[in-house]
């Protein structure tokens, strides 16, 4: 099982922030090479779990950096987030592996196990309170121009969608000279849908179209170290490094909304996750002193722990109005497993606190004289197809999140992929503060439209681009890749009238 576990691991390179997809043919055909060989469909099952585990232990193995923060504590614990969580995902790798061996070797096989792979991969959603981190299909969100363009289709197939396509490549292209063309062709008319619509979409997605509602949106990123923001010794420092902050970004939003033809624009100020040291909404005296400090702006967006009615903590966003009320508040819905969730099979308590208690999920605020914001807390912006109330479009996303806990490391750079995909499968901008960063405004195709680095201090203002209509994949969600891995499944299922070719000569092991 050696092989299949490095080739996972060097699977993994593709993903955020390295643009390494040429290896996944690789990595791929030594794994469809162990389970064409295997001689059991139990050793060709162990070749997916090996694979699985070595994608996912490279792919998370920033998951360390929050157990290092707390060493002291859990110096023990440190093996067990990268690791631990590649063996709890490995079976989802395993199961295609196993299914594909009941067609022979060759393209059925190999779009079968993508078609199931995909599934499976779908379904981490429903594992504890979900982890759906790193499909392949995010190995396309390049930073620049030409992830710009490759993340386009994700507009009408979603990231799933991509990875099903993503893994069929990756398998078919080493099967011969066929198969390399027909796979080199469906990259370029890949491109090429890609620059068509990123391209055709430029004029609607510019600033310059957005309706007078679309807020001039300052982005606040304290860098507050997690150190820092767990010992809580300095609890005035950061609120006032808040405070600084927030005055200085909305000075220089209200001078952007100024320039803006006709009426003023609205400014909003935006603090990440948990930025507020305490409970923003049970503290009228913090809340009037942000509002001094922000005055002119017309609504604040802010991360803050919260009680709720039942005692128990939530980790939430509240909005505040020009006057320091509470106007609105979201809880978050999606908690991270093992840092806000404890499981119950877990039989230490690692989880400060006892977890947080869940939210409803999407909410639309209708702030007044703003346009409609959807809030997403950190973690939740990952699950593809339910960033969104569907019953309840608004016209931008904003999402605070606190990164800190991961470092300078793939993990942050991971997140921001999933941020800036969310924008293009719901064809809706999106503002994100983060604490250390990277704090961004993408425009409704994924573009970047400004940000500030990871470790810097500052503030981002930017006009918030409008959204564009409706995506095909926001009107039908997760339906469409699920509808495409079944008929890709039927096809590699449904008896063919020619012969099956591998590009190996392997014995099948059947």
């Amino acid at each position: 099982m050696g092989w299949p576990l490095l080739a996972g691991g060097l699977a993994a390179l593709a993903f955020p922030p390295l643009p390494l997809l040429p290896l996944l043919p690789f990595a791929f055909l030594v794994l469809m090479r162990a389970i064409d060989r295997a001689p059991t469909t139990l050793r060709a099952a162990l070749a997916g779990f090996a694979f699985g585990f070595g994608v996912h232990a490279v792919g998370l193995y920033w998951l360390i950096n929050a157990i290092l923060i707390r060493a002291s504590e859990f110096w023990w614990f440190v093996p067990f987030p990268s690791l631990g969580c590649a063996l709890i995902l490995a079976p989802f790798a395993a199961v295609p592996a196993a299914v594909c061996r009941c067609v022979p070797a060759g393209w059925r096989r190999c779009v079968l196990f993508a078609a199931v792979w995909t599934l499976c991969d779908m379904g981490r959603q429903f594992l504890f309170s979900g982890f759906t981190w790193n499909p392949l299909g995010s190995d396309w969100a390049i930073h620049g121009l030409v992830g710009d363009i490759m993340i386009q289709p994700a507009a009408w197939l979603g990231v799933d969608g991509l990875t099903l396509v993503t893994v069929i490549l990756a398998l078919t292209m080493p099967l011969g000279r066929r198969a390399l063309m027909a796979g080199a062709f469906v990259v370029m008319l890949w491109a090429g849908a890609g620059a068509l619509r990123f391209y055709g979409l430029a004029s609607q997605a510019d600033v310059a179209a957005a309706g007078p509602t679309a807020p001039v949106v300052a982005l606040v990123q304290g860098n507050v170290p997690e150190q820092e923001k767990i010992s809580r010794l300095d609890m005035q420092k950061v609120f006032e490094r808040y405070l600084a902050l927030t005055h200085r970004g909305v000075t220089g939003a209200l001078e952007e909304s100024g320039r803006t033809q006709g009426a003023a624009r609205p400014v909003v100020y935006v603090w990440p996750e948990t930025a507020f040291p305490g409970v923003l909404d049970e503290d009228a005296q913090a809340r009037s002193m942000i509002v001094r400090t922000a005055e002119g702006a017309s609504a604040g967006i802010v991360g803050t722990l919260r009680i709720g009615p039942d005692q128990h903590w939530r980790n939430s966003v509240v909005g505040l109005d020009e006057t320091g009320e509470v106007a609105a508040v979201y809880d978050k819905a999606t908690l991270v497993p093992f840092g806000e969730y404890q499981p119950r099979f877990l039989p230490l308590q690692v989880v400060p606190g006892g977890g947080m208690t869940p939210g409803p999920g999407p909410r639309s605020w209708h702030l007044p004289g703003l346009e409609a914001a959807g809030p997403l807390v950190c973690y939740e912006v990952i699950f593809s197809g339910h960033v969104v109330d569907r019953h309840d479009r608004p016209g931008w996303l904003v999402n605070v999140t606190n990164d800190a806990w991961y470092g300078n490391s793939a993990g942050p750079r991971q997140h921001l992929a999933a941020v800036r995909l969310r924008a293009v499968e719901e064809g809706l901008p999106v503002a994100r503060a983060a604490n250390t960063g990277v704090s961004i405004v993408y425009d409704a195709r994924g573009h970047d439209l400004g940000r500030l680095e990871w470790g810097i201090e500052g503030v981002l203002v930017r006009t918030m681009p409008p959204a564009l209509p409706p995506t095909i994949f926001s009107r039908f969600g997760q339906k469409i890749p699920v509808a495409l891995c079944l008929l890709a499944a039927l096809l590699a299922l449904f008896p063919s009238r020619f012969p099956s070719r591998s590009g190996w000569r392997v014995r099948s092991g059947r």
